[in-house]
């Protein structure tokens, strides 16, 4: 990981370059691929270039997430955009000296596609073809510790021209007219909400980006701090113009500390330039910026309890009205907007919102954010325009499902959202339609699931996690998630009984209507979605006591196939509570089968031995099925 006292992507090769370059090297240095060895990466780039020569004639530049999560490290050489993945140092030389010194692509190292065809760079990807990068516009291309590429790439111009030529009111009309919703969940217009900060009258206001991404699973607005942080502060200064207010905060978790450090570089570098603190372009407006970084309770991303976090006091939400626009951050108006949403605002202000109106569907105008997780063959980042179909994203830029097996759902939202059963595959990602099928958009979290994924197991997974972050605050969420999530374990045991599925809809109405803030209210939805789509799994483990995907070990009983058993015994020393031995009645082989394995003559039959499993004594734990080289161990 680089250092954030200075941007050192970039000086060892500025140093010694040319005027002109013959490549430029991009290098993925986003989270994923920091864990996966791209430092190491870099530095055997540095190194052959400068043995071969050629250092000052190509330049490394360590980037944001290019957004192919699953294969890195991931390198990119310009001019062509030749894409090699899973680098590492030891395929650097050969890099070096094909690519860079002789013209010649690596072979070996590009991506292929699902039927085996070579993709000669980025855009020939079927992962990259069909997205639309507007919040990602920077990620994976620029230098995040070096501000003078971001504004080499129109960086700080919308703020200029705010601040120069136009009206805070102007400001607000572009943003109501571009359509842009809020991207952390609700979809609030986020024109409207800046309208409502901007009629109070006060001494001081405020502005706060939240970026405290606690769903599981979800990494977008960690990638854009870290891999285009100057956006963020580039649109929090044009909403503070906007509003009236000349100091924003960053609400950050603790969790994300490459993009604490690049944000507190870009911040520190803004300041330098002239572009956060006083004055700015010579307009009389002044605005900074500052950090917060937060414990990682799930509850402060709920906009009140964010507020109070920043504070110093303890992350609860409180009751609304009234609004943050009214009464926020220290009892002042206070605009509080998702890194994505922001990360819109300067291409809006820069290209019109006609442009911006133009993409995706009547009421989801943008693109969205997805993190594409899960049982997915390509996992990572990808941008859409509002209206995709999961069926898209899933096969066509996801790349289907692993081994070829069948989707199953699709979890959008996180906690706060449900699942989306393959019958809508079709539907298009868009917020009102999602809340018709019972789920969310949510900050754009995308797990996908197979036909080896337990719902009921998927709904208790969920279940705990907001019940272990719920701040206890209101009794439908303290407690009312807690029996419900009571009742998913005893399912799940195998001790569900009549009458629980009710229960637990009856519950999470109740809660959904009753919760203090929205992250209670939506705690349900993961329950009441698969319930809705799912209740014949409910139902199976409730009155067969038994689980169809298998995944429910109190619920998963094996058998041994006496056709396909050799009768090794491997099955035999794996299991840990002595549940298989020896069948007593013995399997009848024929003739012909005795013959091609060296057996008995035709004409005659003998019999061998097979094994046979306990249901009683089994713990369903499926190392049975683990050792048998022979597929013979099947789930009941």
């Amino acid at each position: 990981m680089t250092g954030v006292s200075e941007p050192t992507n970039t000086v060892r090769s500025e140093r010694m370059m040319s005027p002109f370059c013959r490549a430029h090297i991009l290098v993925c240095a986003g989270a994923g691929c920091v864990s996966s060895g791209c430092q190491a990466v870099y530095e055997a780039l540095m190194s052959n270039l400068e043995t071969e020569g050629v250092l000052g004639e190509v330049k490394v530049i360590q980037t944001g997430c290019v957004g192919s999560c699953d294969l890195g490290p991931v390198v990119v050489v310009y001019p062509e955009g030749t894409f090699y993945q899973r680098v590492r140092p030891e395929d650097v030389p050969e890099i070096v000296r094909e690519h860079i010194v002789k013209g010649r692509p690596v072979e070996r190292l590009l991506h292929r596609s699902a039927d085996g065809t070579l993709a000669p760079n980025l855009a020939s990807i079927d992962f990259f073809k069909k997205q639309v990068k507007v919040v990602l516009r920077n990620c994976g291309v620029i230098d995040p510790e070096n501000i003078n590429e971001y504004v080499a790439r129109d960086g700080y111009e919308a703020l200029a021209r705010v601040l120069t030529d136009m009206e805070p009111r102007e400001v607000i009309d572009i943003v109501k007219r571009s359509g842009l919703r809020g991207r952390g969940g609700a979809g609030f217009p986020t024109g409207l909400k800046w309208e409502f900060a901007a009629r109070v009258r006060a001494d001081q206001k405020y502005v706060v980006c939240n970026a405290d991404e606690g769903d599981p699973g979800a990494f977008m607005d960690r990638s854009v701090l870290e891999g285009d942080p100057h956006s963020v502060i580039e649109a929090m200064a044009i909403a503070g113009y906007a509003i009236g207010a000349n100091q924003g905060y960053v609400y950050v978790r603790a969790e994300y500390p490459l993009a604490v450090a690049r944000l507190s570089h870009a911040i520190r570098q803004a300041r330098e330039f002239g572009v956060l603190g006083e004055n700015l372009f010579g307009s009389g407006f002044d605005f900074d910026v500052e950090i917060r970084v937060g414990a990682g309770a799930f509850v402060c991303g709920e906009e009140t309890a964010l507020l109070a976090s920043v504070e110093g006091k303890r992350g609860m939400p409180r009751p609304k009205p009234p609004f943050p626009a009214n009464e926020g951050l220290w009892a002042k108006p206070t605009v509080i907007n998702n890194v994505e949403t922001l990360a819109n605002i300067p291409p809006i202000i820069l290209r019109g919102p006609e442009w911006f109106a133009s993409i995706g569907t009547e009421k989801s105008k943008g693109t969205k954010v997805f993190a594409l997780a899960g049982k997915i063959n390509n996992t990572g980042l990808v941008e859409v325009p509002m209206g995709t179909t999961l069926r898209e994203i899933v096969y066509e830029i996801g790349g289907g499902i692993p081994g070829g097996k069948a989707f199953k759902a699709a979890q959008t939202g996180g906690p706060s959202g449900g699942c989306i059963p393959a019958a809508f595959l079709d539907t298009p990602m868009e917020y009102d339609t999602l809340v018709k099928l019972g789920a969310m958009m949510g900050s754009g979290g995308l797990i996908i699931m197979d036909e080896d994924t337990c719902m009921v197991d998927i709904a208790r997974f969920f279940l705990q996690f907001t019940q272990d972050e719920s701040c206890g605050k209101c009794v439908p969420c303290r407690e009312g998630t807690k029996v419900m999530l009571d009742i998913l374990t005893r399912i799940t045991e195998g001790k569900g009984q009549p009458g629980d599925i009710e229960t637990l809809e009856a519950l999470g109405n109740t809660i959904k209507n009753t919760a203090l803030c929205g992250l209670g209210q939506t705690a349900p939805n993961p329950v009441l979605s698969t319930i809705r789509y799912f209740r014949d799994e409910y139902e199976a483990h409730i009155y067969e006591k038994r689980c169809p995907a298998g995944v429910c070990k109190a619920l998963t009983r094996y058998r041994i196939d006496a056709d396909k058993c050799r009768g090794c015994g491997l099955c035999a020393k794996a299991c840990p509570v002595g549940a298989i031995s020896l069948a007593e009645a013995e399997a009848e082989e024929t003739a012909a089968k005795a013959a091609s394995a060296g057996g008995a003559a035709a004409g005659h039959a003998r019999k061998r031995r097979v094994y046979a499993i306990n249901t009683d004594l089994c713990q369903g734990c499926g190392a049975c099925a683990s050792a048998c080289r022979f597929q013979a161990v099947v789930k009941r």
